[in-house]
């Protein structure tokens, strides 16, 4: 069999395994919306922020990938960043908690299973916050890699070993998974830790309007 026939048979399983988690998270009150590619996930955030004024970004480096920004302020949106470049304390705080009030959030997760469970670990908590209750619209960017098989230990054991050492590496944190790669369960223990706030949705908020893009490609960490 050739490379490009194998090829096609993991797309189709990649695509399958996204429509099942599609379901599961409809039936737990979501909107979801499967994107075959990351082009069309960006074309449908657009059109979210259409109707937008407020557009608040949550620190997802899988929605930084889909280079929006630059984009939406030229149209005119007020962002909502605390990312950007040369802002005091002051403002990166102030721009967080306008974040919780925006007309549009936009963020991701740090992992999900195969059944539509979303777990997040934060640092601040500011996006986990805000995926939860006071925007008008969250919109969360889900790539195909922050799936798992299992259930809310699984999704945190990736978390461990995937997103938080990689995080913290590239927030420049003091703590031992941002020099050895590994995770040494320094939270509580270390002033440096960005492993303070874990939350788990099993459905949607009852007051939150939330829309998933799953996107079957690899986004984030």
């Amino acid at each position: 069999m050739e490379q490009s026939a194998v090829d096609t048979l993991l797309a189709w399983q990649s695509a399958a395994r996204l429509n099942y988690t599609a379901e599961k998270l409809r039936k737990r009150g979501f909107d979801v919306e499967v994107c075959a590619t990351r082009e069309i996930a960006r074309e449908r955030l657009l059109t979210f922020a259409e109707t937008a004024h407020t557009i608040g970004f949550g620190g997802s480096l899988s929605v930084a990938c889909l280079n929006l920004t630059h984009t939406l302020r030229d149209t005119g949106k007020e962002i909502l960043n605390h990312g950007f470049p040369n802002l005091t304390p002051e403002e990166r705080d102030d721009i967080r908690r306008r974040q919780l009030s925006c007309d549009l959030f936009l963020s991701s997760v740090n992992a999900m299973t195969d059944e539509g469970v979303i777990v997040n670990v934060d640092g601040v908590g500011n996006r986990v916050a805000a995926m939860i209750y006071g925007p008008r619209q969250i919109v969360l960017v889900v790539g195909r890699n922050k799936l798992v098989k299992g259930d809310e230990a699984d999704a945190l054991k990736r978390i461990a070993e995937t997103a938080a050492p990689v995080n913290a590496y590239r927030l420049g944190c003091k703590t031992p998974c941002a020099v050895t790669g590994r995770c040494a369960s320094c939270a509580g223990v270390n002033e440096g830790s960005i492993c303070r706030v874990t939350t788990i949705i099993h459905q949607r908020p009852l007051y939150s309007n939330v829309t998933i893009l799953l996107v079957d490609e690899d986004l984030g960490l």
